[in-house]
């Protein structure tokens, strides 16, 4: 079995059909992401506001986040990771000719008993987390439930937090990683590049306005942890099950005036965010422990050679 980096050998993985693949996608995914701002722009038009007033408050995130109804910006929000998830299969298919099953996985199949899993156990450790800290705290929680919006926000994350998520994980674990490895031939090249530029993506987040840049720690280690688990298990998929899980149980349960995703969940958190249980903990505790779990789980070998090794070429008689 080919290694998942070495899936990319299946295609063409000259390093332009990469910059002109992530152009493309990257200009699809923006494209999606306009629509949201249109009917932002809209609804401060019918406002009273001038087009020129306008285009300044554009510029303030708090502004896009919270003009529109929460559930229909929600929506609109991840519409635009559908468009990312569509120009992803078109540059794989067109420039690269791979499959999108080996964007995923080097398994025979994708392996969905991997997904759950790693969904099941990072939904069980935010849903236990969040009752813990409100018991301990519970002045520095709001209940929030709407049975109405609440249906409809779990139908609007059910069915596209998946498709954000697993986006992400194409993209970056996938797609850049692949391209990473087959260019640069090493695989913590590879590693080390895709997890800094996920935690660049997220540096307009309004939490990292709240915290400061130390937030840039989470999503930096966050793309560290599910880039080690991809190289280790050789796939995606354990890395879309915690993806999956962390972001819709988060959407679903708790939010806050800080958070990027503003929704009709369960609880709003009232308190102060802290850098210790929001940023160090989860890098320093939690995901050397779930790393640890699964590499019991999947029986994980070959340290060295899978974080560190040289990215192989093996020619494809597929091309």
């Amino acid at each position: 079995m080919k290694g998942f980096i070495e899936q990319a050998y299946k295609g063409y993985t000259d390093w332009w059909r990469y910059l002109v693949g992530f152009f493309i996608i990257f200009i699809i995914w923006q494209l999606g992401s306009t629509i949201q701002v249109f009917f932002v722009f809209l609804k401060l038009l019918n406002d009273g506001l001038s087009a020129e007033e306008i285009l300044m408050k554009l510029s303030d995130v708090s502004v896009l986040m919270g003009t529109l109804e929460s559930n229909f910006n929600f929506f609109l929000l991840l519409l635009g990771f559908v468009f990312g998830f569509a120009g992803i299969i078109l540059v794989i298919k067109l420039l690269h000719h791979l499959k999108l099953k080996q964007l995923i996985t080097s398994r025979e199949k994708i392996d969905w008993n991997r997904i759950g899993l790693s969904f099941g156990v990072i939904a069980v450790l935010i849903s236990g987390s969040i009752l813990l800290d409100y018991q301990l705290s519970p002045e520095d929680y709001q209940y929030n439930f709407e049975l109405n919006r609440f249906l409809i926000l779990a139908l609007i994350g059910i069915t596209m937090v998946p498709i954000q998520t697993t986006f992400e994980e194409l993209l970056f674990r996938g797609y850049l990683l692949q391209g990473f490895g087959s260019v640069f031939k090493s695989r913590a090249v590879a590693l080390i590049l895709t997890s800094v530029l996920f935690g660049g993506l997220h540096i307009a987040n309004p939490e990292v306005a709240k915290l400061g840049y130390q937030t840039l720690i989470v999503y930096i280690g966050t793309g560290f942890f599910l880039g080690i688990m991809t190289l280790m298990d050789e796939g995606l998929e354990l890395s879309i099950g915690f993806h999956a899980g962390n972001n819709l149980l988060t959407a679903l349960l708790l939010t806050a005036d800080w958070t990027a995703f503003q929704t009709h969940s369960v609880f709003r958190y009232l308190g102060e965010p802290s850098l210790v249980s929001d940023v160090y903990i989860p890098v320093l505790v939690f995901y050397p422990a779930l790393i640890l779990m699964y590499s019991k789980i999947y029986k994980w070998k070959n340290w060295k050679q899978k974080l560190f090794g040289k990215v192989k070429y093996e020619p494809s008689s597929e091309v």
